[in-house]
């Protein structure tokens, strides 16, 4: 983000088991990275949740299309989720932290113990 692209930059942003659907859907969609750089949609994927990217803005470095973030995450608050996502492309698993508040999205990854994090503000898109 979640490369810390989709990676921690989407982490840091996601995939998560959401324990139920509706706590799920707040986050289901199309997002856009506020740098401009990514679109993804978010949506279930098995017992977990993916961001795939579906866009991302030529010449952007280590991302491509259909680039995937599996997030394993549950409801800690209103509106905030929390627990770890994995990014098959580099093999690496992220502490993920994601906060929606209507259309406006927020993402924190962290690797390394916790000591790199990255935070990336998202807005849904239609």
């Amino acid at each position: 983000m979640i490369r810390i692209g989709i990676g921690i930059s989407m982490v840091a942003a996601f995939a998560f088991g959401i324990a139920g659907t509706a706590a799920a859907a707040d986050l289901d969609g199309q997002w856009a990275r506020s740098d401009g750089n990514a679109k993804v949609r978010i949506g279930p994927c098995g017992s977990d949740i993916c961001a795939v990217n579906t866009w991302i803005k030529p010449g952007t470095p280590s991302e491509k299309e259909g680039d995937k973030l599996v997030m394993s995450i549950k409801p800690a608050s209103n509106g905030t989720y929390s627990g770890t996502a994995f990014d098959p492309q580099r093999d690496l698993t992220y502490k993920l932290t994601v906060t929606v508040d209507g259309d406006r999205m927020t993402t924190k990854g962290c690797v390394v113990a916790g000591l790199l994090c990255k935070g990336v503000e998202w807005t849904r898109i239609n």
